[in-house]
């Protein structure tokens, strides 16, 4: 399970850590985006588009949000910031499909909720859900930087 607080003791050169613990909050999972983002355009001295950068934090958020919601919790997290876009891809334990929920009942009644697929879906260049050999799934979308 994730943890809110860790701590890393300092280990003598050359013994080797274990990868630190997935993000499993919608606000840990924005960081770790924001920082990727960030460490790319410094390395490639290429600047920042807020506007994209600020979809990519939406459809983290959402794909985060959706597995806490909808798939019995974050397993899985990863960024990769490559060519033109950001790849983000959520794991969790359910292995149910997204669907997108009408936003009323046959009443014409609203329903709250039912937003974060399609933001996820209208918001991303490529969109796959994947089958994970334990169980689950794995939700990767990519939204361009540009």
């Amino acid at each position: 399970m994730c943890q809110e607080h860790t701590t890393e003791p300092l280990e003598p050169p050359g013994t080797h850590r274990a990868a630190p613990p997935c993000p499993c909050r919608p606000a840990d999972v924005r960081e770790a985006v924001a920082r990727a983002v960030a460490e790319r355009c410094r390395a490639t001295h290429t600047h920042c588009d807020t506007e994209a950068l600020a979809d990519a934090l939406l459809v983290a958020s959402e794909l985060t949000t959706n597995a806490m919601l909808h798939g019995g919790g974050v397993t899985g997290f990863q960024v990769d910031v490559s060519g033109p876009g950001v790849s983000l891809s959520v794991s969790d334990r359910s292995d149910e499909l997204p669907v997108v929920v009408p936003l009323a009942d046959r009443q014409g009644r609203r329903r709250p909720g039912g937003h974060g697929w399609p933001i996820v879906c209208r918001l991303s260049r490529d969109v796959r859900v994947s089958d994970l050999p334990a169980g689950g799934k794995c939700i990767t979308a990519v939204v361009p930087l540009s």
